[in-house]
């Protein structure tokens, strides 16, 4: 079988694209895939270090305002769907596949218009621009979160999960830790503010970090690689040493931090509340405000509303707060306890199965 896979922009629609694959290739060991991205985007350096075919096109999303670069961008989109056609063309997939993003739009559009089996997958619980428009194009469209179903045709919709929360199942305790400076089986917090990090979040924990310092449990604060450098001159100016404290700028073996962390705190974007319901991690979300309609805040209800997160609005965190919550979990293991079930309960954990299949269905 041969597919194409598109998904870009962030981590969030990356991930899971290569958990998909992966566990696709684990069905057939014949799979033949190509990866379509951008250059400016993560997904060339992740993809690539995958070790899988990636050819760019070039692309870009519309502003919110009218603008004359919104014109510049419909040219891109149609000469992108142009050489999307040429790929599809030369390649000749039994499927394509787009796990969101704009990059995903003139490939999977394209191959619509071509009549290759086109599948959508809206990690999110409001669909993204993207896939709002794919929608009216492809064949099926899998979601993560049911309320995300009445934005697509019903007849099209079918409720997956996302792969990556069943790359993580199985994952044991290890010494990963150490390799980051810190101490293996010892209660530990992860701040990761998404494949880019978060800015808010980074400034709260550098007021938090005298604080943090003096606790007995362990801080691994993933400030994203755009912010990495200022953290570190800041965090350097205190003049306080904290071996409980690892700073670093990006982490790839992400699902084996996450199944060695008690808590993790950060945005609430789809593949991570994917990964902490799998592994049911406790969390404290900060859902991004700076997303479409809002759809971190909606992806972190479920969790909330069912004991297995605590949240902070990006207002409302400082470094006052931040260590005010945190210890309210990292000091209290029964609460722990009582959150970790519950996120566990919350998660879909055959869902890259699940999806592989689907898609081997539709293969002509």
């Amino acid at each position: 079988m041969k597919i194409i896979v598109s998904g870009g922009g962030t981590g969030g629609h990356i991930y899971p694209a290569l958990a998909l694959i992966r566990k696709m290739k684990e069905l057939d060991s014949e799979l033949e895939v190509l990866y379509i991205g951008t250059e400016k985007g993560l997904e060339r350096k992740i993809v690539e270090k995958e070790g899988l075919p990636f050819k760019a096109i070039e692309i870009s999303g519309f502003k919110r305002s009218l603008s004359l670069e919104n014109f510049k961008t419909i040219y891109r989109f149609l000469k992108s769907v142009s050489d999307s056609k040429k790929i599809v063309k030369e390649f000749k997939p039994d499927v394509v596949i787009g796990t969101g993003g704009y990059v995903c739009g003139p490939i999977v559009y394209a191959a619509a218009k071509l009549g290759v089996p086109t599948l959508i997958h809206e990690q999110n619980s409001v669909a993204g621009v993207a896939n709002k428009f794919l929608a009216h194009y492809v064949d099926k469209i899998a979601i993560c979160f049911e309320e995300a179903a009445n934005d697509f045709p019903e007849n099209k919709v079918v409720l997956t999960g996302n792969p990556r929360g069943e790359e993580v199942i199985g994952l044991s305790k290890s010494k990963i830790l150490e390799s980051y400076g810190l101490v293996a089986n010892q209660p530990t917090l992860l701040i990761f503010g998404g494949s880019r990090g978060a800015l808010k979040l980074n400034r709260s924990f550098i007021e938090a970090y005298p604080e943090f310092a003096k606790r007995a449990y362990q801080v691994l604060v993933v400030t994203g690689e755009v912010h990495y450098e200022q953290v570190k001159n800041d965090i350097e100016a205190l003049h306080i040493q904290a071996p409980n404290l690892s700073i670093q700028p990006f982490v790839y073996n992400m699902p084996e931090i996450y199944a060695n962390v008690d808590v993790v705190l950060g945005r609430s974007g789809a593949t991570t509340i994917a990964e902490i319901t799998a592994l049911g991690i406790p969390s404290i979300l900060v859902p991004s405000p700076y997303v479409t309609n809002d759809h971190q805040t909606k992806n972190a209800r479920s969790l909330i509303q069912h004991g297995a997160a605590l949240a902070l609005t990006e207002d409302e965190l400082s470094g006052e707060t931040l260590i005010k919550v945190v210890d309210e979990l990292m000091l209290n293991p029964n609460k722990r306890n009582e959150m970790a079930q519950q996120a566990e309960k919350l998660g879909m954990p055959d869902a890259a199965t699940r999806l592989a299949k689907m898609i081997q269905e539709m293969k002509k």
